[in-house]
């Protein structure tokens, strides 16, 4: 394994993983850069091995693909020795599954990456979840009611085994200033976009955690907005070989 500098070989992994979707046009392959580069859990995903080699993830809420494309990328650097020394274990060979609401996205990430990925148009609520190692929730379930934020939840921990792990982003509603900028941001994008949909319920991080902890995981938090107004916060939960779901 190549030594390289972290910072430039991210730039060049970004350049990468966003390529695929310049066949959508030039306004999409920007949007995938400037979202890899500069929204901070992607790089976090990586550098911090949140993502073990060789797992079956599972993204709820994946919109294009972008992680999926991510880890294609990163897979293809280690396999050619390029790996940051100072980052964790790269996702070498990880197996990726993708569930969105939204046709359109879900149609962009299956032109984009074709057979690299597995992408599915169903609702969390309601479609069903495969057996994972990973599974991740970025910025999706304030756009469910509370009761049904539980009920993926639940579900989600039904579908991890032993040792796995979700990995999940939220508002902090105890925050009030940047949760409520990121409500605003999200109800101009859902407009713009034409989404049916908009946030719903937010929860103060204690409260997540709680949950979490309710259903069996041994959870983390640590800030993940970096850069921006948010209120994000990236929580991290595993579950041990005794931990059963409630």
């Amino acid at each position: 394994m190549s030594a390289v500098s972290g910072s430039l070989w991210w730039r060049a992994l970004v350049d990468k993983a966003s390529a695929p979707y310049a066949r959508g046009g030039r306004i999409a392959g920007h949007f995938a850069r400037g979202k890899l580069r500069w929204d901070p859990v992607f790089r976090h995903l990586l550098e911090h091995g949140l993502i073990a080699p060789r797992s079956r993830v599972l993204d709820i809420g994946c919109g294009r693909g972008l992680l999926a494309s991510l880890l294609l990328a990163a897979s293809g650097e280690a396999q050619g020795g390029r790996w940051p020394t100072e980052w964790a274990a790269a996702p070498d060979d990880a197996r990726f599954t993708g569930i969105d609401i939204m046709a359109g996205d879900v149609a962009r990430a299956r032109t984009a990456l074709g057979d690299g990925a597995i992408f599915v148009c169903g609702d969390m609520r309601s479609v069903a979840f495969p057996a994972a190692d990973t599974v991740v929730i970025l910025d999706a379930l304030h756009y469910i009611e509370t009761l049904e934020q539980d009920a993926v939840l639940l579900r989600v921990r039904r579908a991890l085994g032993d040792g796995g792990r979700l990995v999940l982003r939220v508002g902090d509603a105890a925050s009030r200033r940047g949760f409520a900028t990121s409500q605003w941001v999200d109800r101009i994008v859902c407009l713009l976009r034409g989404r049916g949909v908009r946030p719903r319920a937010g929860r103060r991080l204690a409260e997540w955690q709680a949950r979490l902890a309710a259903l069996g995981f041994d959870v983390s938090s640590r800030p993940m907005a970096q850069g921006t107004p948010f209120a994000n916060v990236l929580l991290v939960g595993t579950i041990g070989p005794a931990a059963a779901p409630s």
